[in-house]
């Protein structure tokens, strides 16, 4: 299994508008592509800034191609995204998954929205 990590900051009020962008946009495309595992948008608030962490998982190096091209490292922020983000790391970390165990989060998230 394949880690995809990429960072990207912004301001404190421009940083819903991205996670909803993330929630939408990026999960839907994501859902798409066979070999996707999973996601996780990380959020940590820091010094007026909001950093966001986007960890996605995929059963190999071809499904990640599928969802990011021949290029795979190159980050894929859409033109939306690039409107609220003030910077972003243009290239992706991949990491082999060498040790896992999940919980379903989708439970935990869903119910600290509420």
């Amino acid at each position: 299994m394949i880690a995809r990590v990429w960072r990207g900051w912004t301001s404190l009020p421009n940083a819903a508008s991205y996670q909803e962008h993330f929630h939408a946009e990026v999960l839907g495309r994501l859902d798409t592509i066979d070999g996707f595992r999973g996601a996780q948008l990380w959020r940590r608030e820091q010094e007026g800034q909001v950093e966001f962490v986007a960890v996605t998982t995929f059963d190999s190096i071809e499904a990640v191609r599928t969802f990011a091209g021949s290029e795979y490292e190159r980050a894929v922020v859409a033109p939306e995204a690039r409107r609220v983000l003030e910077r972003f790391d243009e290239r992706c970390q991949h990491y082999e998954v060498a040790v896992a165990r999940s919980a379903d989060l989708s439970q935990v998230v869903a119910e600290d929205s509420r």
